[in-house]
């Protein structure tokens, strides 16, 4: 019989006992079955009978929510008892090749531990999972019985005096200790949990997290398995294939990886520095940082030196392997019988590693074992980030709200300041977190590394690695070159944005002028130079990708050239494809030291900029808020204080001193809780050493209306923010009554509002009351622009949301002061941004009527002293201290010369109140430019849906897998539009280089193991005498030298060839980059003035910004790592197909795996992509937003709800980035073990097929480099996926129709002079803005003479302004004509039309510049024509006094000048452009009464001989016109002379005069 348990070999007597029972080795084996037999048998009817009657016990959302005690460790074990069951059945199969008959008890026990062993894992977990401990009681047996069988097995192999030299020796003994570690972990759950033999068992809840089920991130909870291979991620990554990935799915973080307990482990360990040694010294971060997350970064740095270290095991594998390849049937039997006991045979553990098999299955564990340690490694530094940055940031929130005020407003932290430290400075310690693990593992990882290789290579290995580390500083320089080029192609990105924003912004103007080219290439001009330094970009990066690829070659040449030439021993095949795989891990560590080193010294950077911060002033503590305690006082100490402090003037305006400073009436209230506030000797400042409010004196009665006033700049809102204690104390004391201290509401002057809804941006985190909202905003009238916005009081405002005017916002922050129920109120000037018939209503239905029914004490700082009447209590100041305090009579009797002085100024505001009247009033002006937004926003929206459903109609069957199936195709039509903006023969030269490359990299490897595996010498050549040997060996060298040459070329070629292919793949980035952009620009400035009105401006300039960021940086990289890492793995795979064809069977299957891998990731790698960023943006927001706001946030004392809102915005945006991170590992781990695989499946098809031994090392090392590369693959698949929807987003705006700009009538034929007279005729006019709209004029027909004053007047939306932008021929004129002076200006080119006629906008728009640009960016005119103008426009000596004059400097958008100086200028442009024909379209709408009469008087004298058509807003401002044109919806209803059509009383035109519109 062949197959017999004990073997039956001749002589031997394999089944006695007669020595007695234990001395049969055969015995001994058997009794070692029983308990992997028992086990086997008690477990299989539990599992599969199933927990049915316990699992309904526990309602609990997840499957794995208890973890016995000792979990992990048990799991380590018993993964380390299979690893031993594995060698120890190794050792049996090998050990029974060398016996006469197969003996099973040599494996067959082994066998059965292993499924044991298995199985004893399975049923733990269930047990856990169900919480049911007593069945453990059938482990703890298991371990009992295995641990005796063993240790009688080892006594008895002690007892034949076998030692630690025969491997079956230690493998049992192995076993023995593992099996009582085991017992134990079983004895300490017993102890714990005491759920048998005591009388009590412990009764166990699921952690806190997990009885949360919002909570979705499960790494903490999870087995040790599914911890490592993110077993978890499957439900979620597969299930976002159907639906995407929504942030309601990922859920809440752990508590262990929220913000707030990250925040308070690093304050604690921030602040345990403090207090030690002198409290001067600032604590270091650096310190705190490794206090509170050193023990994480010890964890991955250990798993990480583990995998360091397991990958040396695939170069000495396949050396193994191919070594063994060819005489691993010869094992020299002769020593076999000396290791004979109990009738079998004994190995020794080399010999065991001499067998191909084993290394194969070895180095295939020893891959998956090494990927997992290195997941594991990435995954803790990640999460460790993540934390960190969570804690910085909260810290850094948490600092943000005490910033003292001064510190932001005398410019020592600017808003830009704290968005670096959010934005910027958070994410590099993150990264360096991420990459620190490298700093220590790295030099390991060299150091190893060459040491093998010197062991393989002997002195030639330490040139290669001499190249190696030659190379390396070359790197770092380049790296750090690349970031300042970064830097500087920041830089000129940033200007080149600033000047398209202003563009697009005045794009109207330029239209009308005819200068979009001349602006256009401005921007041009700006890209250019950013496109030179992304060119200096592309050149280093590309170096650095060349270094990367020629740096292994170089070592490989320059270390076997060397090989051939020095050393006496041949090179083997087993040694050459060893050495090139350590060169292979060598490069990893070199290439990512010059990063890491990079982000070592960023991140000292930010560590000093952030210990700044954090060390920066504070506001004082709360203690002002208490009615008895008084500021600290010692703050005096550090300013000598002079008698006669000047005040600061924080607004920087001139002070009147007209006045003597009179006697002051002290005032000491006799009753304290009369008072609301009191301020007793009360000196302030803002942070410098002169005070800016002294010798304060004052009271704020209790329900009672308190005005402040005073000139500009004498110290106002400073006392306001002195009273809330926003201002440093040098003296004095603030008292607040005790039931008013944390009961403020408060509103400044610069509105501030949040990014949120309007109902939320008023009630502010109170409760919502709808009757008192509804009074609110009726007192405010803010219900008419409510009305305006599309979702009503829903709608998003602030930075993020719709743009409101100046009025609007602060009407919303005084509604908000007066939601707020609190006992005092302090409004800032709440009426400065408002006309007067709403501050009236305002200060009536607001102030008087709903705060003093609530008997709420109210402060308000004014300018309009009409409302002084109203006051029960006036503070005067004047430069900084009160100049007078008391009721209106008291100051009427005591000081009668300001009462004068006040009673002039209220005459002059009644005056000015008689004129206001006459003008449309500025709200509605308001309340219209907000509805022109909406309307063409709205008409935009309309038509990205129309887009949106095209779309989804393309497929007609839309079900379930059309749309998954579209969401996991690749954008292939985009990426053939990104390359062919790249041009045609960058294109082919890339792909051409690439392959060539590819192939030469081949043809090396191929070459060396032709030359290694060259007539290798027999060995009876040595038997037959020396001198025979040595005319072999010459002849042998010189043959095996004949090889050098070829070699040489070929590695010349492939760094000639790296070199060209990373130059072509950049540069091909560059062009594609240059020709999207310019297409983009010149599409967009020449596209029909509708496409503006109808496309919001963020949308347009994100193309301009982040697209056009994506095209220019980061798809040219992506695309790079792409082309070269599928090249890679395809090389290998037909390498490895060349040398064993039986491995293509094989890779069918893993090819169907890959492909699903791939297809599942990138879906939802996309989906987190996204909530990753979509997070980051309201994080971002809030940080500036509360920065901005501080004191409205304190003054309201909401600083809690404030950083409970940023902690929830960071806990929901490191959720989606932890997501997105364990995502990235889940796909790598099964990549990883996908190519762990691959190699495993080579070296088994090497070994059966036993090929020529060169070709083996040649497949073998080809297929160690696919595990690298497969996840990069996938990953770069992914991110190029994510990036082509910026080339599609541009390339959908590359569609966009352009304005006809030929005209049918050659330039050639216009007259020189044309306009000459200025005569216009309009002829049955019809004109719409677009071909799917009505008409906005219809059969239109008037004759204006030369010279003529013509007035157009009609209500809002009669289609006034589509007339005049008819003149210049912007909208669509699709019946009829104007003819000017005889020509029909559609025939006419767009240029030429435009260049001739003048027209002044109702927005005065400047572009940033010189002044001179800004009249004439032709230049074209002489000094004195524009010195002229501005003479005209009575500007000429406000520009005189300017530096620089013409030169002087214009900032964005004007506005380093005044509204009505704007409008001036723009006058003066329209002067400067000598055309007979001027256009004034509502242009006095925005611009004072003094600005207006100057516009008029000039264009009735400058203008005279012109002919001037003027569209009026109001109606007052055309009555000297000597034709009206009276609109009513698009029909012209009325023609004559003013006069004339006043005397019909029933004409539009008098009731249009009466009725003030």
């Amino acid at each position: 019989m062949a197959l017999s348990f004990c073997g039956n070999d001749r002589g031997s007597n394999a089944y006695s006992v007669d020595n007695g029972v234990l001395d049969n080795g055969c015995f001994v084996d058997a009794l070692n079955l029983v308990p992997h037999v028992f086990l086997l048998f008690i477990t299989f009817p539990i599992l599969f009978i199933g927990w049915g009657s316990q699992s309904s016990k526990v309602q609990i959302h997840h499957n794995t929510w208890l973890h016995f005690p000792g979990h992990n460790l048990r799991w380590i074990l018993t993964f380390t008892l299979l690893f031993v069951h594995v060698c120890e059945i190794a050792e049996g199969i090998v050990s029974n090749t060398q016996m006469e008959s197969n003996h099973l008890h040599l494996f067959m026990p082994a066998l059965m531990g292993f499924i044991a062993a298995t199985t004893s894992v399975v049923y733990y977990h269930n047990i856990e999972t169900a919480n049911f401990p007593k069945l453990l009681l059938a482990l703890f047996i298991y371990w009992i019985l295995a641990f005796i069988t063993k240790m009688i097995k080892l006594w008895k192999f002690a007892e034949a005096s076998l030692g630690v030299q025969h491997l079956r020796f230690c493998i049992t003994a192995l076993l023995v200790v593992l099996y009582g570690l085991l017992m134990a972990v079983e004895i300490n759950v017993i102890r714990v949990r005491k759920y048998v033999f005591f009388a009590n068992p412990q009764r166990v809840k699921p952690p806190e997290d997990l009885q949360d089920l919002g909570v979705r991130f499960l790494q903490p909870f999870v087995n040790l398995l599914s911890k490592a291979t993110y077993w978890w991620m499957n439900p979620l990554i597969i299930g976002a294939h159907k639906r995407p990935i929504e942030l309601k799915k990922i859920g809440k973080l752990p508590i262990a990886m929220r913000a707030l307990t990250n925040y308070l482990r690093l304050k604690d360990s921030y602040e345990e520095q403090r207090n030690t040694e002198d409290p001067e010294k600032s604590p270091s971060i650096w310190k705190s940082m490794y206090r509170a997350f050193g023990g994480s970064i010890l964890l991955s740095s250990t798993f990480r030196y583990m995998a360091d270290l397991l990958g040396f095991a695939g170069p000495l594998c396949i050396s193994g392997i191919v070594e063994h390849l060819n005489n691993s049937t010869e094992i020299d039997k002769t020593n076999k019988t000396g290791n004979m006991t109990f009738g079998v045979y004994f190995m020794s553990s080399t010999e065991l590693l001499q067998n191909t098999s084993v290394l194969a299955v070895l180095l295939f564990l020893a891959l998956v074992l090494q990927r997992t340690f290195l997941q594991a490694s990435y995954y803790v530094t990640i999460e460790t980030g993540i934390n960190l940055r969570g804690a910085l940031l909260a810290m850094i929130y948490n600092k943000i709200l005490r910033l003292s005020t001064s510190n932001m407003s005398m410019g020592e932290m600017t808003l830009g300041q704290i968005n670096n430290l959010v934005a910027i400075e958070t994410n590099q310690l993150m990264w360096f977190l991420f990459l620190c693990p490298n700093l220590w593992a790295m030099p390991v990882q060299i150091i190893m590394g060459v040491i093998l290789l010197y062991y393989l290579l002997g002195d030639s290995a330490l040139i290669g690695a001499g190249v190696i580390l030659l190379l390396a500083p070359v790197q770092y320089l380049i790296a750090t070159k690349l970031a300042d080029t970064q830097k500087s192609t920041l830089d000129y990105s940033t200007d080149r944005l600033k000047k398209t924003t202003e563009i697009l912004k005045g794009i109207k103007l330029l239209k009308l002028y005819a200068w979009e080219n001349i602006f256009c290439d401005r921007v041009e001009e700006t890209r250019g130079k950013e496109l030179t330094s992304l060119k200096t970009f592309a050149l280093y990066t590309s170096m650095s990708i060349f270094l990367n690829a020629a740096i292994p070659i170089a070592a490989v040449l320059a270390t076997f050239v060397t090989h051939a030439y020095i050393e006496e021993v041949r090179l083997s095949p087993a040694k050459a494809f060893a050495s090139l795989a350590l060169f292979h891990i060598l490069v990893t560590p070199l290439f990512l030291l010059s990063t890491v080193v990079r982000f070592a010294v960023k991140a000292l950077v930010s560590v000093q900029k952030l210990s700044e911060f954090l060390q920066s002033d504070e506001i004082g503590d709360d203690s002002w808020r208490n009615g008895d305690m008084s500021m600290p006082l010692e703050v005096g100490k550090k300013y000598k204080y002079q008698g006669d402090t000047k005040a600061i003037n924080r607004k920087g305006r001139y002070r009147m001193d007209n006045y003597e400073q009179p006697m002051r009436r002290q005032l000491r209230p006799t009753e304290t809780e009369d008072v609301a506030v009191q301020v007793n000797d009360g000196f302030f400042t803002w942070g410098s050493n002169l005070s800016t409010l002294s010798d304060i004196n004052i009271r704020i009665p209790t329900g009672q209306l308190t005005m402040i006033v005073g000139q500009v700049g004498c110290g106002k809102s400073s006392l306001l923010l002195a009273m809330l204690g926003e201002m440093q104390t040098i003296s004095g004391k603030v008292f607040w009554s005790n039931k008013n201290r944390y009961s403020v509401a408060y509103a400044t002057q610069k509105s501030w509002l949040l990014n949120a809804t309007v109902e939320e941006n008023i009630t502010f985190g109170s409760p919502f009351n709808k009757q008192r909202y509804k009074a609110v905003i009726d007192a405010c009238s803010l219900q008419p622009d409510i009305d305006l916005l599309p979702f009503g009081d829903q709608t998003e405002i602030g930075e993020r949301g719709i743009n409101l005017s100046g009025g609007q916002r602060q009407r919303i922050c005084v509604a908000r002061a007066l939601y707020q129920n609190t006992n005092i109120v302090f409004l800032d000037d709440p009426f400065s941004a408002l006309d007067i018939h709403l501050s009236d209503h305002l200060m009536q239905e607001g102030i008087l009527k709903f705060l003093q029914d609530d008997k709420r004490t109210l402060v308000l700082v004014t300018h309009k002293l009409q409302y002084l009447i109203h006051a029960d209590w006036i503070i005067a100041m004047k430069d900084g201290s009160v100049l007078r305090e008391g009721t209106l009579k008291d100051i009427q009797t005591h000081d009668v010369e300001l009462y004068e002085h006040w009673k002039t100024l209220m005459n002059r505001h009644d005056q000015e109140l008689e004129k206001d009247t006459e003008l449309e009033s500025q709200t509605t002006l308001e309340r219209k430019t907000l509805r022109r937004a909406f309307y063409s926003r709205e008409a935009k929206n309309q038509i990205d849906d129309e887009d949106e459903e095209e779309e989804v109609e393309e497929d007609e069957d839309d079900n379930m897998s059309t749309t998954t199936s579209r969401r996991s195709k690749i954008p292939w039509k985009m990426c053939c539009r990104y390359l062919s903006s790249g041009g045609f023969l960058m294109v082919f030269l890339m792909v051409s280089s690439k392959l060539a490359k590819h192939s030469v990299m081949v043809a090396i490897d191929y070459w060396l193991a032709a030359w290694t595996s060259s007539n290798q010498i027999p060995a009876d050549y040595f038997v037959n005498g020396t001198n025979y040997t040595k005319n072999y060996d010459a002849t042998q060298i010189a043959e095996h030298r004949s090889y050098v040459p070829v070699f040489i070329i070929l590695c010349g070629a492939a760094i000639a060839l790296c070199l060209i292919t990373s130059l072509t793949v950049e540069f091909l980035g560059v062009a594609a980059a240059t020709n999207l952009h310019h297409d983009l620009l010149n599409k967009i400035i020449h596209a029909p003035i509708r496409f503006f009105d109808v496309t919001p401006l963020g949308q347009i300039l994100n193309r301009f910004s982040a697209d056009t960021n994506i095209i220019d940086q980061h798809i040219p990289p992506t695309l790079e790592s792409l082309t070269r890492s599928t090249l890679l793995c395809l090389s290998a795979i037909g390498v490895i197909a060349f040398v064993t064809p039986a491995f293509l069977i094989a890779l069918v299957p893993l090819a169907v795996a890959f492909y699903f891998i791939q297809k599942y990731f990138r879906v939802a790698s996309k989906d987190l992509q996204d909530l990753d960023d979509s997070t980051q943006l309201p994080l971002l927001c809030h940080f500036s937003e509360t920065a901005e706001g501080l004191t409205t946030i304190r003054a309201f004392r909401h600083e809690a709800r404030f950083k409970q809102r940023m902690l929830e915005l960071t806990d929901t945006n490191n959720t989606a980035y932890l997501f997105l991170s364990a995502a990235n590992r889940w796909l790598e781990v099964r990549t990883d073990y996908l190519g762990a695989v691959i190699v495993l499946t080579a070296a088994v098809a090497a070994i059966w097929t036993s090929s020529q031994s060169g070709l083996v090392g040649l497949g073998l090392t080809y297929a160690l480099t696919v595990t690298n590369y497969l996840n990069w693959v996938v990953r770069n698949l992914a991110d190029l996926e994510v990036q082509m929807a910026a080339v599609k987003k541009v390339n959908s705006f590359l569609s966009t129709e352009s304005e006809n700009y030929e005209g049918s009538m050659d330039v050639s034929q216009v007259p020189e002079d044309w306009p000459q007279h200025g005569e216009i005729k309009i002829h049955d006019l019809c004109v719409r803005y677009d071909c799917l709209l009505k008409p906005v004029l219809k059969h239109v027909n008037a004759h204006i003479n030369p010279g003529q004053k013509v007035g157009i007047c009609g209500r809002t939306g009669s289609g006034k302004s589509s007339l005049s932008l008819a003149f210049f021929n912007m909208v669509d004129v699709f019946e009829g004509k104007i003819v000017i002076d005889g020509i029909d200006i559609c025939k006419l080119p767009l240029q030429t039309l435009r260049s001739r006629l003048s027209i002044i906008l109702q927005d005065p728009v400047l572009f940033s510049g010189s002044i001179r640009l800004n009249l004439d960016p032709e230049c074209t005119c002489s000094d004195d024509r524009l010195w002229e103008a501005l003479e005209i426009a009575q500007l000429k000596n406000m520009v005189k006094a300017l530096p620089g004059g013409l030169d002087a400097v214009v900032t964005e958008g004007g506005e380093n000048f005044s509204v009505g100086q704007r409008q001036l200028f723009c006058l003066a442009r329209a002067f400067v452009r000598k055309s007979s024909i001027l256009i004034m379209d509502e242009a006095t709408a925005s611009i004072d009464m003094a600005t207006e009469n100057i516009l008029q008087k000039v264009v009735m004298t400058a203008f005279a001989d012109r002919t001037v058509v003027t569209i009026a807003h109001l109606v007052s401002s055309i009555l000297e016109a000597e034709q009206v044109l009276v609109f009513s919806s698009g029909i012209l209803v009325e023609c004559d002379s003013a006069p004339n059509l006043l005397a019909q009383e029933d004409s539009l035109f008098s009731i249009l005069v009466r009725t003030h519109k």
